[in-house]
Parts: structure tokens; sequence; C-alpha cells
């Protein structure tokens, strides 16, 4: 499986990353199956967050490395400062807070990887960086980036990294996909428009995607007409989208494979680094996940699928 190197990890990361919202301690013989095989095909890093499953999703986590013995082959990248019912989190103390209580869970001294949940705009990006980099010199994160944050903010705190002689945010985690979304999936989520895609590519700034599949958009489980699943409708269904879809049908009957491997290879084939959080239950969808690792799209295509081409 393709990977992204990182500067400040010992392993390179895999272009396809274990999603684990749906993990719990109670089901443990399903995350076990799920993480054996996703290790088996080359997978080597698990996304969690301190808020999944009010914090089960970390601790089956934690539960799975230890039986398996596999920590120093394992990335763990997990998400901190999300709001919560008394407001933002995105401050020094509830950042430590959290951190500390998410590596107890993962039964571990380190996380490889973390992100911060959210933005909140009122705080100075200094601030942000410099408690993060307390983190990264104290051994407990080793690199961090940020999930749902602007590209503005992104470039704002980087320049300040630098000009501080601070690391910076070395990845960033918004959703980017083939279909766009009209609106955010949960409530201050952000999704790539072209802007922001043009950003990406001028900054080259690695990107790993959630939702990289728009969530089930391109199984050819729905249609037009289908309007049964609300968050779908009220996300993806438009004129522009259903165009995608198509296309990318298209392309796949071309290329003897299915739409959705085609959405998740335009994921994979941006001119710019980029990984994509996956969240197969069977080994169909896991198969289904790293064959479309191995599809090139051309930049043509690329354009082409994300009509930005006739």
């Amino acid at each position: 499986m393709k990977s992204l190197s990182f500067a400040g990890l010992k392993n390179d990361v895999s272009s396809l990353i274990m999603g684990s919202d749906f993990f719990t301690p109670e089901t443990f013989e399903e995350v076990c199956r799920v993480l054996d095989g996703y290790a088996a095909i080359g997978g080597n890093t698990i996304d969690t967050a301190f808020i999944y499953c009010g914090g089960k999703s970390e601790q089956a986590i934690g539960m799975w490395i230890e039986e398996r013995k596999n920590r120093d082959q394992i990335n763990i990248w997990t998400k901190g400062a999300h709001p919560n019912e008394d407001g933002s989190r995105v401050n020094k103390a509830a950042i430590h807070e959290e951190l500390m209580i998410s590596l107890d869970r993962l039964r571990t001294d380190r996380t490889d990887l973390y992100a911060l949940h959210r933005d909140d705009t009122s705080v100075p990006v200094g601030a942000i960086l410099e408690a993060l980099n307390e983190h990264v010199e104290a051994g407990r994160i080793g690199i961090f980036g940020a999930s749902n944050w602007t590209t503005a903010r992104l470039e704002e705190a980087n320049c300040y990294a630098e000009d501080h002689g601070l690391r910076g945010f070395s990845f960033s985690s918004p959703n980017l996909s083939l279909a766009k979304a009209i609106e955010p999936y949960w409530a201050n989520c952000i999704s790539l428009d072209e802007e922001s895609l043009a950003w990406h590519e001028r900054s080259e700034l690695p990107l790993l995607s959630w939702s990289a599949q728009a969530r089930g958009f391109f199984t050819g489980r729905f249609t037009r007409d289908d309007r049964s699943n609300e968050d779908l409708v009220r996300v993806f269904y438009n004129d522009e989208n259903w165009e995608r879809y198509h296309r990318a049908e298209q392309l796949a009957a071309e290329k003897g494979v299915t739409t959705i491997q085609i959405a998740l290879a335009y994921v994979l084939n941006q001119s710019f680094p980029t990984g994509a959080i996956i969240g197969p239950r069977n080994d169909a969808e896991l198969k289904s996940c790293l064959e479309a690792t191995e599809l090139v799209l051309t930049p043509a295509e690329i354009r082409w699928l994300d009509l930005r081409a006739l």
C-alpha cells in the first residue's frame, strides 16, 4: 500500500487510514476482525478521537494494540478539543486534560498523530501552537494537525510557526470527496471547495480526508429519486454531484472497476499528498478500498470527474 512520510514519525502513514467511530470494548470481537484485516493488507494508521463513542473507541484500540503487541508498528491518531456542552475546548488546559485521558484509554504514552477536532478563531494561533509544541517536546505527540480548520487559519498558523521557530501543522483533515458538500454534514465541519483545493495544491500540505467516499453516495445504493437518507440528501443531492456520479460510473466502466473505487481513487490521486479515512465493516469492503489505492487517475481525469473539464 502507498504511504505518506512525515518528519517526526518513525513509521510512514498508510494511504488508507482506519476509522474507528464504531469501535467499543463491547464489540471487541468485531474490532479485532476489522483491525486484523486492515493490518493484513498493509494498513498501519488508526484514526480515533476523544469523543468517539464516549471514549470507548480509544479504549478498544488500546485493548487491540495491547493484545496484538504491535504498538511499534501502528500509528495512533487521536483528536481532541471538540466543543462540548460548555463551549469551546480549544485552549491549553482542555487540550492537556483530554490528551492525558486519551493516552490512558489507548494504553500508551504517546499518540503518533494528533489533531485539533475543531477550531476556535477567537483563540490566537500562537497560543495554540505553543501548547501543542509543549506536548511534542514532552514526547506525548509525534506530529500534529488540524481537523476542520479553514485554509486561511492553517496558513496563518504555519506562518506564525515559521516566524517563531515552532513546529507547525503537519497535515490537515477536512472532508475531501468527489461529491461536494452542499452544507456541513456536522456543524462547523469543513469540506474542501475549489478555492481551498487550490490552496492545498499550492502549499502541498498533506490532507487526510474524512468521509472520502461521501458516506456511500457512490455505492450505487442511492438514486436521485431515493430520498430515504435525509442526511445524504441534505449534504450531497444536487445536479452537480449527480453529474459527478455519472462521470465516475462511466470511468469505472471503462477501467473495469466500481464507481465507489473511482471516487476513492479521486481522493488518493490529487496533485498533493493525500490519505483517506475508511470504515469498512467486512472483507469485501476492505478489498474494494485496497484495489482503489492501485488505480492511477490522470490529472485530466481528475479535472473531468470534478466538472472542471468537459
